[in-house]
């Protein structure tokens, strides 16, 4: 058993048969599930593989990470979507790689910073959210009451000084900087006919 490969993708311009990738099939089994569900085996793949003399205890110790790891699944995407839909991680329209990697960490560090606040803020939850002790709140519900925490905790910076935004790119001058563009679509074009699939018309 190996994941299927197609020549699409990375591989759209791999010549010859494709890799067969080899790794480990993991089968797991819960022996009951909250509700009194039926407990249905679980199959996962991982990328990991090891000789035939592996130590045995190696090998649990890589099995349990491995789904415990697919537990945690479900953090991995809400703490994608945070960076995404609240803290703006893909809303600026960023220029080079070397800029993404310093709007990635900034992400980060508000990320980190709304974590640590945790038992600073109040919960400002809505009606139908169920109540959570200060140790458990998530970054989302700090967030809301974070701007009365920032009024009561200090800072290095000074306080801002009041002033006009610039006068920016006269009227009527073009932009000197603009953007790279980049084609969108299809980049590979391929002849899908086969030679029997062509008429002769007479």
């Amino acid at each position: 058993m190996h994941p299927r490969l197609a020549h699409r993708g990375p591989w759209a311009d791999h010549d010859g048969p494709l890799p067969i990738v080899e790794g480990t099939v993991i089968r797991l089994q819960v022996e009951h599930l909250p509700g009194q569900r039926e407990a249905k085996p679980v199959w996962l793949w991982s990328s990991v593989t090891g000789p035939d003399d592996v130590d045995i205890d190696d090998l649990v110790e890589e099995v349990a990470r491995c789904w415990q790891a697919y537990l945690r699944r479900f953090d991995l995407e809400h703490t994608f979507r945070l960076f995404k839909q609240t803290l703006g991680w893909t809303a600026p329209k960023i220029r080079s790689p070397e800029a993404g990697d310093r709007w990635t960490w900034l992400v980060i560090a508000a990320h980190t910073q709304l974590r640590l606040a945790r038992h600073l803020a109040v919960d400002l939850r809505r009606p139908w959210e169920k109540p959570l002790p200060p140790e458990r709140l998530t970054p989302a519900r700090v967030r809301r009451g974070f701007r009365h925490l920032r009024a009561k905790t200090g800072h290095p910076a000074s306080a801002p000084k009041p002033s006009r935004p610039g006068p920016g790119r006269p009227p009527g001058v073009k932009n000197r900087r603009q953007a790279t563009r980049h084609d969108v679509g299809k980049t590979v074009r391929r002849d899908t006919t086969s030679p029997g699939d062509h008429q002769i018309r007479g």
